[in-house]
């Protein structure tokens, strides 16, 4: 998401100036909207040169059995559920706290694709 930057303005509407611009580094961008597909990832710099690998499709999930406590490789077949928008279901939009389908059976996306790059999952049945 966009960072816009502190209000202009107080609580009580008096204005404020600002003491300095907006640096580089506080501008947001846009969100990597990762797809159920053929495997495809970005590598983005960040603040200090660090790096971040947004995957922008993916086709497995990690998926992990609480019960056994181990974890597999698994297809996603599709989207189940999604608390953060109703319309990423539709989309078949992986994020954090989907609901997914896979061969193992239904699991929650407990990774952040979009910030790590990879999708690690729970079983949830």
């Amino acid at each position: 998401m966009l960072w816009q930057g502190k209000s202009v303005r107080t609580e009580t509407g008096a204005r404020l100036k600002p003491a300095r611009s907006k640096r580089r580094v506080e501008v947001g961008r846009a969100p990597a909207e990762t797809h159920i597909g053929e495997d495809r990832k970005k590598i983005i710099r960040t603040h200090g040169g660090n790096t971040k690998v947004r995957a922008l499709r993916a086709s497995t999930a990690n998926v992990s059995d609480p019960k056994t406590g181990k974890t597999e490789k698994s297809a996603i077949l599709n989207v189940e559920e999604n608390t953060a928008n109703q319309n990423y279901v539709r989309r078949n939009l992986l994020t954090k706290g989907a609901v997914i389908k896979t061969e193992l059976g239904r699991a929650k996306i407990i990774s952040r694709p979009g910030q790590d790059g990879v999708i690690n999952a729970v079983l949830i049945e």
